[in-house]
């Protein structure tokens, strides 16, 4: 049975997490996407901003609301039965999407997707962690100090005494995907130093990605493909504590600036037949890795092979599978590049189609 793909993301009180997978569900492009939300308190902010939605990629019945504390905290008693509850449906979710609390660590989440009541259902398609560009940039972690310590003080289960920058170091080890957001409110040099400062901070491979009101495409935002539930090293929390916050960021997007999708590019590469395929995959590595490439996907025509071959990359993993005969289709090789805008396309053309 495929397993269902869930998204967690994390990231400070006002970093933008909200806007974010509000943008993502006006543009499900068909996607059924489910929500579990991380409330605390009785506001459900985020839950009424979300059912807002009104449309067929995702219904009031397909948001829960987990109000009971962090998630971290409430895993047996609240998130597994939500899960269950979820995946049992008849019409179960293409995707899932997770929004934490603002202090609330990621990594005991993603943990509990190996409990074996939904260990073979689904898994951690990868964790986003959102962070405010202007307010990390001036080493603040986020736009307003005062409101996350209130959120803090206001769940006695958490540790109060914590520094804001350790639980930051945890909420980067857990990422597979680094969202820089209101990057319109920063220089091009600001931005630029502060990606390549959360580059060196984050794991080998994880992408860091600049935007401003949570535009990110679809594409890019899902099918990491990461199962961070079976690969938890190097994203383990460095200190041990628990956490917890209440609702995002709703109010603190005053500047409406038309980014978003211009940001990114996506263009088609088509090349001949490949000899060998392994040879083509670490190829198709190495362009990644030369030109940090997002997301590369498409199909390979395989010289001596009936089947397409199907590949997949993401970062510096790739994959690649026979999916089908090519049957009446030309046997080209077609493949999908996806990135942050200024990639250079004709090198890119040329070093996959050499």
């Amino acid at each position: 049975m495929k397993k269902i793909p869930a998204t967690v993301v994390t990231g400070f009180l006002g970093a933008g997490k909200t806007t974010l997978i509000r943008h993502l569900l006006d543009n499900a492009n068909g996607r059924r996407i489910a929500l579990i939300i991380n409330e605390f308190g009785d506001l459900g902010v985020d839950g009424d901003i979300l059912k807002g939605c009104g449309d067929d990629a995702c219904s009031d019945d397909d948001v829960f609301e987990l109000s009971n504390g962090c998630i971290c905290c409430t895993v047996a008693e609240d998130f597994i039965p939500t899960m269950e509850r979820l995946l049992d449906r008849p019409d179960a979710p293409d995707h899932i999407v997770i929004e934490t609390s603002g202090l609330a660590l990621p990594q005991p989440l993603v943990r509990a997707f190996q409990w074996p009541q939904i260990s073979t259902r689904v898994t951690v398609d990868g964790v986003v962690t959102v962070v405010d560009g202007k307010a990390v940039a001036e080493g603040r972690f986020a736009a307003n100090l005062d409101a996350v310590e209130a959120q803090r003080k206001a769940d006695e289960n958490l540790d109060h005494e914590t520094p804001l920058s350790e639980l930051f170091e945890d909420q980067i080890a857990a990422a597979d995907m680094i969202v820089v957001n209101k990057t319109d409110l920063l220089g091009e040099d600001e931005a630029e130093a502060l990606v390549a400062k959360l580059s060196a901070e984050a794991r080998p491979g994880v992408h860091v990605v600049r935007t401003s009101m949570g535009q990110l495409p679809g594409e890019v935002l899902l099918g990491i493909g990461a199962e961070a539930e079976a690969n938890m090293e190097g994203r383990d929390e460095g200190h041990h504590h628990h956490h917890h916050h209440d609702d995002d960021d709703q109010d603190d997007h005053d500047h409406h600036h038309d980014h978003g999708h211009d940001e990114f590019e996506t263009f088609v590469v088509e090349r001949t037949e490949v000899a060998d395929p392994a040879a083509f995959s670490s190829q198709v590595a190495e362009v990644i890795r030369a030109h940090d490439i997002l997301r590369l996907k498409g199909f390979v025509a395989v010289s001596g092979k009936p089947m397409r071959l199907t590949l997949q990359a993401v970062g510096p993993r790739v994959d690649t599978y026979y999916d089908q005969p090519f049957g009446e289709a030309p046997r080209t090789t077609r493949l999908v590049v996806i990135g942050q805008a200024g990639l250079d396309r004709a090198a890119i053309a040329q070093a996959l189609s050499a």
